[in-house]
């Protein structure tokens, strides 16, 4: 497991930074630094705007007594979605906006509890 996470941190790292010199041979180095902190500051923005109506939501589903599975999911997805848009790089900001936009989330959220259902075994004990 450690050797497969770090193969993926390092191939993605090696290809962000391939694709940042890319661009900023094309665009421009000013350019290119611009449009890298431009989506980390509307990330930022989008994540915790967001994440504050997740917030809202888990409150209100606890409040009404039911478990909020679904917002919580969608919490850890803006969470994941906000890291990666503070991350340098192309690849990784176009994963954490669409972990944050609400259609996209849905179904990476949807995926995840498929996920999770096929990881996490149940069971039932009678008394």
């Amino acid at each position: 497991m450690f050797f497969k996470l770090f193969s993926l941190f390092t191939i993605v790292s090696l290809v962000e930074l391939a694709l940042i010199i890319k661009v900023g041979s094309c665009l421009g180095a000013l350019t290119t630094i611009l449009i890298i902190v431009a989506t980390a500051v509307l990330g930022a923005y989008l994540a915790q705007m967001e994440g504050l109506q997740i917030i809202a939501r888990i409150h209100a589903e606890l409040q009404s007594g039911r478990v909020p599975s679904d917002s919580l999911i969608e919490g850890l997805l803006i969470l994941a979605g906000g890291l990666l848009l503070l991350t340098p790089g192309f690849i990784t900001d176009t994963i954490g906006f669409l972990c944050i936009i609400p259609p996209t989330r849905r179904f990476f959220r949807k995926k995840l509890k498929e996920y999770f259902k096929t990881k996490v075994e149940v069971h039932y004990w009678r008394m």
